[in-house]
């Protein structure tokens, strides 16, 4: 392995998201990151501490002055726009603190957010903003916009960052058009916008995620995704969800992409080398595609018509349902919530009900906030990465992870600092609970959202992470930690992978 700067501590936070206007942040600890950005400012002088800011430090696709896909006109006003707009300028201010103290080193990798970060003209800015006229600080300052991630060691111990969207066929960056675009501004020519191929997550983003958003400001805050954020905007307001029905046009390009990302990390023998997967439009609605069918379709006042010609059309609609492959053994799937919402307006199930009823189901089985639990984000990353890396880290998922591999080796996912909602056991098996769940979303806006009490506790969690490897007393370890109150003290709870 080629020689790696060395470091005593490595801290890793990814998926800031900075970006957006009032109403559209989904950065809300600001104060507590930049008092922890301050903190690794001041503590242990002598020894050598990197932070890696490993991805989505910044959201480009939140800002309604980008008009395309990428910044290309303005991409260094934009990117000046979002560090010094109010809600974020504390967290750069503590950054430019950072740079210039002794013994510190600030990486800066992009992900699939901030893709403007590899432009040439935008890392200049940046390293003004932060270092000024200081060499010493200039030169403490690093970038990965190449997609090869950032290898260093600590205490001797090799250490791999990465974003994680390389291995995602929604998400993958274009590195190559990245840096024709580069090389085009740097020189104040113009890439012609039809140049431009954006990948099928920034469509998704772009053409349907954020307009939807703008009514329900929690569509990219509740996990996971496929079932409990698309099934609750189905289940409040299926006009809404129609938007969604767009996505059917973006899949082809996330089946490019599925030809593409798996040239990101590895060769063409690597065996995260694989054929890209059929992803569909149902699989993203939902465990299968009974949902997409039923509530899309939602059912029509009752007006002049009789009630037993809504009981018709809700049974055709259930046998249509169990004949694509639903189940009749008495859990309540898809096609039951479906049928709830139908036949609501005889039997009187109200809607929350049945959604309360069809989350119990979706969710009875995910993981998405188990810290040890595999993703295909942990499983294909460390398909591509060189088993000699004792620590690989990534973000990307917004979810936390520290798992043990064995050997002494560790994969970690260093979360994210944005809201999160997760609904709980608690909230689901408590009608009264999951009605005020319900009312809050149903209303759609961030400041309900962060005022709401649900359960004995918030409905956003309150929970931002970072991950630390260190050397100490002669060995170099990992672990996540989850940082509290406002950063600048070491209250930080410390989670270690079981070995």
């Amino acid at each position: 392995m080629p020689e790696l700067p060395d470091f005593d501590d490595l801290y890793v936070v990814s998926d800031l998201h900075m970006g957006g206007l009032p109403g559209f942040q989904i950065l809300r600890e600001t104060r507590r990151l930049a008092g922890f950005i301050r903190r690794l400012s001041t503590q242990t002088p002598d020894r050598r501490l990197a932070l890696v800011l490993n991805g989505d430090v910044i959201d480009t696709l939140a800002e309604d002055s980008v008009t395309g896909y990428v910044a290309m006109d303005n991409a260094v006003k934009v990117v000046q726009d979002i560090i010094e707009r109010d809600a974020f300028r504390e967290i750069w201010l503590a950054l430019a603190e950072f740079v210039k103290a002794k013994n510190r080193a600030l990486v800066i990798v992009i992900g699939n957010h901030d893709i403007e970060l590899a432009l040439p003209a935008v890392q200049r800015m940046l390293v003004e903003r932060l270092a000024g006229g200081k060499l010493d600080a200039r030169a403490r300052i690093e970038f990965s916009t190449t997609g090869a991630g950032y290898a260093c060691t600590v205490g001797g111990e090799p250490v791999y960052c990465t974003h994680g969207n390389e291995v995602d066929a929604w998400n993958y960056n274009r590195y190559e058009d990245l840096a024709r675009l580069g090389r085009r501004l740097n020189v104040r020519q113009p890439l012609p916008a039809d140049e431009w191929h954006p990948n099928a997550g920034t469509r998704m983003v772009k053409e349907v995620m954020n307009e939807v958003k703008r009514r329900y400001a929690w569509i990219d805050l509740l996990k996971p995704e496929d079932s409990a954020a698309i099934g609750t905007l189905l289940a409040l307001d299926p006009a809404q969800a129609r938007k969604l029905t767009s996505l059917a046009s973006i899949l082809p390009t996330k089946i490019v992409g599925g030809m593409v990302k798996d040239q990101r990390l590895g060769g063409p023998d690597d065996p995260a080398a694989a054929a890209p997967t059929g992803a569909t439009l149902e699989r993203l609605l939902g465990r299968d595609s009974n949902i997409m069918r039923a509530v899309l379709e939602s059912p029509p006042p009752l007006g002049p018509r009789r009630a037993d010609d809504m009981l018709r059309d809700a049974e055709h609609a259930l046998g249509d349902s169990l004949g694509a492959g639903g189940s009749a053994d008495g859990t309540l799937g898809t096609w039951q919530y479906m049928w709830d919402r139908v036949t609501g307006w005889i039997t009187g199930v109200p809607r929350e009900e049945a959604l309360r009823r069809a989350l119990l189901d979706w969710l009875g089985d995910d993981t998405s906030f188990s810290l040890t639990a595999t993703d295909d984000t942990s499983r294909d990353i460390l398909k591509a990465v060189h088993s000699d890396f004792r620590f690989v880290i990534t973000g990307h998922t917004h979810l936390a992870r520290a798992i043990a591999l064995g050997g002494g080796r560790a994969y970690f996912n260093s979360g994210t600092w944005i809201r999160l909602i997760q609904l709980t056991q608690a909230m689901l098996d408590d009608k009264a609970a999951f009605k005020r769940v319900y009312d809050v979303l149903e209303d759609g806006k961030m400041a309900s959202l962060d005022n709401a009490q649900v359960a004995g506790g918030g409905l956003v969690l309150d929970r931002t992470t970072a991950v630390r490897i260190c050397r100490e007393n002669g060995s170099t370890r990992g672990m996540l930690l989850v940082v509290k109150g406002d950063g600048t003290a070491t209250h930080d709870e410390i989670i270690q992978p079981e070995a």
